[in-house]
């Protein structure tokens, strides 16, 4: 008989753990609350629903997401999938249609035999087959209860959205298309400021009122998903080395460096829609109509979504969980997603890609530390952390090279030696993964690219 599988959280990790199960033969029962109940960030009945950025960030194999981004797609994820299928132009980025996106993984996983989905809350962890929960770190109360009381106090921090405007809102006669130094093809739309209306739009930003947060206990921010008025506090000049550098972006109207550049990004394929880049926060509606509206060519903007902040929860999963997902003391419980401490949507499906097949294999398939998708997995299970943060994927986390090593070549080597420890792994007896061989990513990534998706 065909295994089953349980997958609680149609998330990206979720329809992950679920489709690499369910390619493999399992029957794949998978949980869902929504449409029934939704949490304070979701907004729509799909699946895989981006709540924030719609940028799955940098490509290429000169940084680590573009790595693990290759990774998955060698190794046949669904999310990469959906990725290349429904992206939109954005420089050096991976960027998507993120309704396209939600659509084209909830079309997948409703049509596959071997998957049934039940629209459902569920408030338990005991199922009498294996389960991967990957209900994200917004798992509804009841489930979370049911968390802490099982593992103890969970840690919380604050995450943000940027708000999104219509395209035919905004002012070309002061904003204008580029990408930085010109590099890949002009995607951005950008708003130059000078150094009056950076000072005015500043001092607003730093003064303007924020919005209530309810559930929360103190005002933790992960560094990675930064409120921009949280940002801003930190200095006058913090903006500047951030979201608003102006390197890069002449201003093709006056043909000078503005003082400070905002910049927006395609949020769907029909390029009616841009997201402020950078500018995740939790302002009152009012005062981000009021404060982004002094951004020149932002002053008659459309705001088709503000932005919002909700609550992240993650586990202490050193303490917790293998470097499979699973739980130390349960053998078929499994976490996956942004729960467990990793950050970021594609970080998100590697985990659910781990902890879907070692669900269905037995707790087996342990990827080297040497990998993208390994060295996350490793990181959130290491018991050496005292302190533990969620985390982005990056170079940092793979063991380092052997030998002397000039600083340019470094990102390269890396990356090349993941991919053959990748091949060698999966050439492995009992290892059920087939890998496309295929180079798929771009060598380079500009410097708006770097953005947290």
């Amino acid at each position: 008989m065909n295994p089953s599988i349980t997958v609680v959280g149609a998330g990206l990790a979720g329809c992950e753990a679920a489709w690499q199960c369910a390619q493999r033969g399992a029957r794949v029962t998978l949980y869902e609350m929504k449409p029934l109940k939704k949490s304070p960030a979701h907004t729509s009945d799909l699946f895989c629903e981006l709540v924030c950025s719609n940028s799955l960030r940098a490509e290429g194999l000169q940084n680590a997401i573009g790595l693990l981004k290759e990774e998955l797609l060698r190794m046949g994820s669904l999310v990469m999938q959906a990725a290349v299928a429904t992206r939109v132009p954005a420089g050096g980025a991976l960027a998507v249609d993120r309704d396209a996106f939600a659509s084209y993984v909830t079309e997948r996983i409703r049509n596959h035999p071997n998957i049934t989905v039940v629209e459902q809350e569920i408030s338990t962890l005991d199922f009498d087959e294996p389960t991967v929960i990957a209900a994200g770190p917004l798992a509804s109360d009841p489930l979370a209860e049911e968390i802490v009381k099982s593992f103890g106090e969970g840690l919380s921090f604050f995450d943000a959205a940027a708000p999104i405007v219509t395209a035919e809102s905004i002012d070309m006669s002061k904003a204008y298309l580029a990408s930085r130094y010109d590099k890949g093809t002009p995607d951005y739309i950008n708003c130059p400021m000078n150094e009056e209306e950076y000072d005015a739009f500043y001092n607003a930003l730093i003064s303007a009122e924020t919005a209530h947060l309810h559930g929360f206990e103190n005002d933790k921010v992960f560094e990675g998903c930064m409120p921009v008025e949280v940002m801003a506090s930190r200095g006058y000049d913090t903006l500047l080395f951030g979201p608003l550098k102006p390197v890069g972006l002449m201003n093709p109207h006056t043909g000078k460096l503005p003082k400070a550049v905002v910049q927006l990004r395609k949020d769907n394929a029909a390029s009616s829609l841009y997201n402020i880049v950078g500018f995740q926060t939790h302002l009152t509606w009012g005062e981000q109509r009021r404060v982004f509206g002094m951004i020149p060519g932002l002053e008659r903007a459309e705001f088709v979504r503000y932005g919002v902040m909700h609550r992240n929860t993650f586990l202490n999963s050193p303490n917790l969980l293998t470097p499979t997902y699973r739980v130390r003391n349960r053998e078929n419980l499994y976490f996956a997603g942004q729960i467990t401490g990793v950050e970021g949507y594609i970080e998100s499906a590697s985990s659910g890609f781990v902890a879907g097949l070692n669900a269905l294999l037995g707790d087996t398939v342990v990827f080297p530390k040497e990998t993208a998708i390994g060295s996350l997995a490793h990181y959130v299970s290491d018991p050496s952390i005292s302190d533990f943060q969620p985390m982005n994927v990056n170079f940092g986390l793979l063991p380092p090279l052997e030998g002397r090593v000039k600083k340019k070549d470094r990102k390269g080597l890396l990356s090349a030696r993941a991919l053959s420890a990748l091949a060698e792994f999966c050439n492995r007896p009992h290892v059920p993964i087939t890998l496309s061989s295929e180079d798929s990513q771009a060598p380079n990534a500009s410097d708006e690219t770097m953005n947290r998706g």
